[in-house]
């Protein structure tokens, strides 16, 4: 008799140990079919929180939460008030999670300013927060090029302005700031200033960009030969961060893709191939439960891609190409016509590695890295192209807010976060 209970115990327990599994793996009763049925699980997430999650036009919750629903194609829009809202279709498959992570932002973002110069020029130190700022209002104790840093706000212990040179102390009369070059060094710790002036003349000199110029560095005649060394050290750095690709998209990556920029965690690549090919398939069988969205692996040259390492995944940019279009006046996006400073101008990764950043004629706008959900920023006043993404997910940008009675625009913080 003992023997039987102990059974019966064993079996009850086995059936509930299967229960518990197939409910934990989506498994729910369908009163309908009488039956277990297998249901997938939609984890909605968003930032800002408590936004309002709709499954198909209907109001299901608020994130962050997880939703149990039927294997099926749904349409997921998440709203918050005073807040753009974010849409994408899912297929969701019985027993598998999937996440919908929302980035919302403002419609009225705050505007406050950094400087108080007078900009003729900006340049934004590649991909830090740094802005080379020229000012130049015949203010002979004031117009010079300085440096800004955006993390360093008027309050805290350094201040963010930093003077690298005064244009009284250059040894150019009649210097034109506006068709001043500039090239940084790998480390962006020095620049070189190639100043024109005159018809044909020019010259050039080398600052820190992190100390005190207390002598002028010309580097006219050696400038060609320090560029090329400055670029040899640009590729060994690409390469270091190619080498944590899979090895079959670093030998395509390496040969034939014109890397603009990695995003900041170095998981994703924005590129334009240089040839038409096919990038490999690394991860076989493809990955379940990650992004939907359909990728592109037949790479047609100068269009523009965004690779995702982690995923294995290849999604063509669109957006970015049409603006680039109206740039250039052909079917084909090169960076030689354009310009790789040009471009990087014009887009920027978030600092989440999930979202390009990028500015249109009248707005700022950013996107989802597969290219999906094309969300409006900033369409104040800017002068274009000019804009930089700050890692606290803000926006620098040079405006003229009053120009009635201001010549130059100056540097503002548009708050987005």
């Amino acid at each position: 008799m003992k023997f039987i209970l102990r059974i019966f115990a064993l079996i009850g327990f086995l059936t509930l140990i299967g229960i518990v599994i197939a409910y934990g793996r989506g498994y729910r009763w369908s009163p309908g079919k009488k039956s277990l049925t297998s249901t997938g699980i939609l984890a909605v997430n968003s930032s800002p929180k408590a936004a309002k999650i709709y499954i198909n036009g209907v109001l299901r919750g608020v994130t962050d939460t997880n939703l149990i629903l039927p294997p099926d194609n749904y349409q997921v829009e998440i709203k918050k008030d005073g807040y753009t809202s974010w849409t994408k279709t899912i297929k969701l498959q019985g027993e598998l999670v999937y996440s919908a992570d929302a980035q919302l932002f403002p419609l009225n973002p705050s505007l406050s300013p950094l400087t108080n110069l007078g900009i003729v020029k900006t340049y934004p130190v590649d991909q830090t927060e740094k802005i080379i700022i020229f000012s130049d209002k015949n203010d002979p104790l004031k117009d010079g090029i300085y440096l800004f840093e955006t993390t360093k706000r008027p309050l805290s212990l350094l201040p963010p302005l930093k003077l690298i040179i005064l244009k009284k102390d250059l040894p150019i009369t009649d210097l034109d700031f506006t068709k001043t070059n500039v090239y940084l060094s790998p480390d962006y710790k020095e620049a070189i200033f190639d100043f024109n002036y005159g018809v044909v003349d020019n010259r050039a000199y080398l600052f820190s960009l992190d100390k005190d110029n207390d002598n002028l560095f010309e580097v006219t005649t050696s400038k060609d030969t320090l560029l090329t060394a400055w670029e040899e050290e640009r590729t060994k750095e690409v390469l270091k961060i190619l080498e944590t690709f899979p090895k079959e998209v670093v030998k395509v990556a390496s040969d034939s893709f014109n890397i603009i920029s990695f995003s900041p965690d170095k998981t994703k690549i924005l590129y334009q191939p240089k040839i038409n090919l096919q990038l490999p398939e690394v991860i076989k069988p493809p990955l379940i439960a990650i992004n939907q969205t359909e990728e592109e692996r037949n790479l047609l040259i100068n269009y523009f891609y965004v690779y995702d390492r982690k995923e294995d995944k290849n999604y063509r940019i669109s957006n970015l190409e049409f603006l680039i279009s109206n740039k250039i006046p052909s079917p084909k996006f090169q960076l030689d016509q354009l310009g790789q400073l040009e471009i990087s101008n014009l887009v920027s990764w978030f600092p989440d590695s999930k979202h390009l950043v990028f500015a249109e004629e009248k707005k700022i706008s950013i996107i989802d890295y597969d290219d999906k959900n094309k969300q409006t920023l900033y369409s104040g006043p800017f002068e274009k192209p000019f804009f930089i993404v700050t890692t606290d997910g803000n926006i620098a940008v040079s405006a003229n807010l009053n120009p009635d009675t201001n010549v130059f625009p100056d540097l503002y913080l548009v708050g987005i976060r």
